[in-house]
């Protein structure tokens, strides 16, 4: 959402597609990391945890660390490229 949101605030600002992809990426890159690394961090304890209940713990704490950091990376890579996709004028006449 922040990516998306920053995107559309440069295009609202009179940016081509591409210049505001690019820019946003920059610009939401810090909040992006730093969502996805607290994220992670804050789960760290679960993953090397030994007491009662870590074998429940620990694969549910791997798997949340592994989704937040897949999603990050899609998040800063596969997005700009779906928004540049759709986000065409001549996409955008047959939703209307």
């Amino acid at each position: 959402m922040v990516l998306v949101s920053a995107i559309r605030a440069a295009r609202k600002e009179g940016s081509n597609l591409i210049d505001a992809i690019q820019h946003s990426g920059i610009e939401s890159l810090r909040t992006i990391l730093m969502t996805a690394l607290v994220a992670s961090v804050g789960f760290i304890p679960m993953a090397t945890s030994s007491g009662a209940g870590a074998e429940v713990q620990r694969p549910l704490a791997t798997v949340v660390i592994g989704g937040v950091i897949t999603s990050t990376l899609f998040t800063l890579a596969v997005l700009p490229a779906f928004y540049q996709r759709f986000a065409r004028r001549d996409l955008l006449k047959f939703v209307k």
